[in-house]
């Protein structure tokens, strides 16, 4: 199964279902609509991109099925799953399926992580483990509490990616703290971060509130930036037009060059 030339990344997407063969976890915080691999192999086209990252939901909790069939299925996919240090399950032949990172959570708020999820302890216990894998970590986190953990990310022997551009406060604007740490920790080659930006914008009524950040992370380290369209965008009502999202990351980049780099270079070392 050979796989197609590369046109662009879409760095972050989830699947759900069919229901009847993938079912979800009892224990879970939502239930999204389905969303199979062949609607996600049409959005790609769609988007006219050639390759995508599938994300493993906290709603699957440790049943990985829908994303290992869909890595054995599709050769243009990667997959990030969701493991726990009681996880039965051996790391070392992830990256052989198409593998390449254990996602965890650490966010602020009432919700906090959801059901399912893998907490910012069990990254730091898990470490030895994932770097023997040759693996990295992924982190949905946000700029409120990123600080408490800077430490540990600068300290790991592996890349980070930050899911969501950090969860960063649109109106606390490009100077709050907990987004310097963020660009400090991108300049440093210390992260990447994933270009999905619209969660960060949902209580605003100006998407323009966004480019603001998205230039500043250009401006700190170009070459660990990714594009992800966080298809199909779970829990937001009314649904991001998916084309629209990627035409804003074009838009905002405003460079032939830096947009190639984000969605064909940079990912194709990270995930390929």
């Amino acid at each position: 199964m050979s796989e197609p030339a590369i046109t662009g990344w879409d760095c972050h997407a989830h699947l759900f279902g069919p229901y009847d063969r993938f079912p979800l976890a009892a224990d879970r915080s939502y239930t999204p609509p389905e969303a199979s691999d062949v609607q996600y192999q049409a959005l790609l086209r769609d988007l006219g991109l050639s390759h995508g990252v599938l994300v493993h939901p906290s709603a699957y909790g440790e049943n990985y099925a829908v994303v290992f069939h869909a890595l054995a299925t599709h050769a243009n996919l990667r997959g990030v799953i969701v493991a726990r240090p009681q996880t039965e399950l051996e790391l070392s032949g992830l990256r052989a399926r198409g593998v390449r990172a254990l996602r965890y959570s650490h966010r602020s708020g009432a919700g906090g992580n959801f059901a399912g999820s893998a907490s910012a302890d069990d990254l730091r216990e898990m470490a030895p483990r994932i770097a023997e894998a040759g693996l990295h970590a992924e982190l949905w986190t946000d700029c409120k509490v990123l600080p408490d953990i800077a430490p540990m990310l600068r300290a790991l022997p592996f890349p980070v990616v930050i899911d969501h551009m950090g969860g960063f406060e649109v109106d606390a604007g490009v100077d709050d703290p907990g987004f310097r740490v963020l660009l400090d920790l991108l300049a440093a080659g210390k992260i990447w971060v994933k270009t999905s930006v619209y969660r960060s914008l949902l209580r605003t009524p100006d998407f323009e509130a966004g480019r603001p950040f998205h230039r500043a992370m250009l401006q700190a380290n170009p070459d660990q930036l990714v594009w992800g369209s966080d298809w199909p965008h779970i829990r937001i009502d009314p649904l991001p037009d998916t084309g629209g999202l990627l035409q804003t990351f074009k838009r905002w980049t405003d460079d032939e060059a830096l947009v190639r780099k984000i969605l064909v270079e940079n990912p194709s070392r990270l995930y390929g």
